[in-house]
């Protein structure tokens, strides 16, 4: 009889034994969780904070009182919570669209130039020109070294909606597998090239300038700090300023008519904003010719 009441005694301090470590394990599996939770919590309040940050650069850039040179400082906000907005002119990079509109041999020139120095040779250069026109013409003519409906390959028979829709050309591969490709170009400026924001290697690619030219007109427009978009930029006044500081005759100019503005009214946004160490940073493409800016692309 006591041996029964033993066992009996033994089984149930075994099950509770059992019980506990039952409760404990469930407790820790719940600490874990609430810990997770809470490290994902802090993470998507970081993100949340970062992005508003983000968005508080590009409200404030959005203004139609801020231009290309508007100094706008780093904002710290709080500790570790802040923005940083840098503006260029969208005008400075080579529309995509603009160059192959009409198909001008001028126009198509630069463009060629411009895939040589990025290291596509002849036929490639070809071949990338050939099935861009054939990707945003409206026919299904294939042009020499183009590329209209085959297999996989469907032309859009519009223009480019995004510097991005490139890698769905047939023959691009060259140019889009490059890191970086997308810097200079663009689908959203008025189309000529903008002397107050292109770079130096861009301005290089229009016919009838010396680079010593293109060099000491950069180096007046940067200013002081040899930096674009900043107050101390030099300005010119109209085209025909610019004329006269690069030194060319009226018909040396007239060459380059149709090829270039200046203040292309058309800017890009890069806010940056950050909560402790992760950043976010939001891409905006406006136009800014007068009353509410017009927003040509956002991407976060």
């Amino acid at each position: 009889m006591r041996y029964r009441i033993q066992f009996q005694n033994g089984s149930a301090l075994l099950l509770v034994l059992w019980a506990l470590l039952l409760l404990s394990a469930a407790i820790f599996a719940w600490t874990v969780s609430i810990q997770g939770s809470a490290v994902r919590y802090g993470n998507d309040n970081r993100v949340f904070e970062a992005l508003t940050m983000a968005r508080s650069g590009i409200a404030i850039s959005l203004h139609p009182g801020v231009s290309y040179q508007t100094a706008i400082p780093n904002e710290e906000l709080a500790s570790g919570l802040g923005f940083k907005v840098r503006i260029t002119s969208e005008g400075g990079r080579l529309n995509l669209n603009w160059l192959l509109r009409g198909e001008d041999p001028m126009k198509l020139t630069i463009l060629k130039q411009w895939l040589e120095r990025k290291g596509l040779d002849f036929n490639q250069r070809e071949t990338f020109v050939d099935c861009l026109l054939d990707y945003v013409d409206g026919d299904n003519v294939k042009r020499l070294n183009g590329a209209e409906d085959d297999g996989d390959h469907h032309p859009a028979n519009r223009e480019l909606q995004s510097v991005d829709e490139l890698v769905r050309v047939k023959g691009t591969e060259p140019l889009t597998s490059l890191p970086g490709w997308q810097e200079e170009l663009t689908v959203h400026s008025q189309g000529p090239i903008d002397l107050n924001g292109a770079s130096t290697e861009i301005l290089s690619l229009l016919p009838g300038i010396g680079e010593s030219r293109i060099r000491q007109f950069v180096e007046y427009r940067q200013g002081r700090d040899g930096l674009d978009g900043t107050p101390d930029d030099g300005t010119f006044a109209n085209l025909a300023a610019v004329q006269e500081f690069l030194g060319l005759t009226a018909a040396q100019f007239k060459v380059l008519n149709g090829l270039i503005t200046y203040k292309d009214p058309t800017l890009r946004i890069i806010s940056e904003g950050h909560s402790g160490n992760l950043t976010r940073q939001i891409v905006v493409v406006t136009r800014k010719s007068g009353g509410k800016p017009q927003t040509l692309a956002w991407k976060e």
